[in-house]
């Protein structure tokens, strides 16, 4: 069982997260549990390459958006999509995030609070599970990823 604790906004920080891991781990997870929170930690510091690095050079990236399925082929492929979602943030906040396992596949989840005036006016927020396979390496290589959009933050 994945638990998560969100964490509370702190309006001078740029950056919160909080990566939990399953407490029971199957023989050879542990190290695919460690570069997924690798990812996550890169994620939450929009350090593309870092989080790129997570990633087998040859990954195969499916992501269910609200508006079309993308299809992608290597860790560059998948460091250049995520920097165009989230490079461009004026703030950035990553509330609440998990790393866990499901059934033999790598678990993560996050949720971002974020300013981008090219998307939209005030505060958004984002939500992406995503599903992985490790390779041999435990680097993330059959990854599926679900997105909310982003959606304006309720009052």
């Amino acid at each position: 069982m994945t638990s998560t604790a969100p964490t509370q906004p702190d309006p001078t920080a740029t950056t919160t997260t909080t990566t939990t891991t399953t407490a029971a781990v199957p023989d050879g997870a542990a190290l695919s549990l460690e570069v997924a929170g690798r990812f996550v930690d890169a994620l939450a510091a929009r350090d593309f390459d870092l989080l790129a690095g997570t990633l087998a050079d040859g990954v195969h990236f499916r992501a269910l958006l609200p508006s079309r399925v993308l299809d992608l082929d290597g860790a560059d492929a998948v460091r250049s999509r995520f920097a165009r979602w989230f490079g461009g943030a004026e703030r950035w906040e990553v509330v609440e995030a998990v790393v866990g396992e499901v059934g033999g596949r790598i678990h993560l989840g996050w949720r971002v609070r974020l300013t981008d005036p090219d998307i939209g006016e005030g505060p958004l927020l984002v939500e992406q599970q995503v599903y992985a396979n490790a390779g041999t390496d435990g680097r993330l290589s059959d990854v599926a990823l679900l997105c909310t959009g982003y959606r304006p933050e309720r009052s």
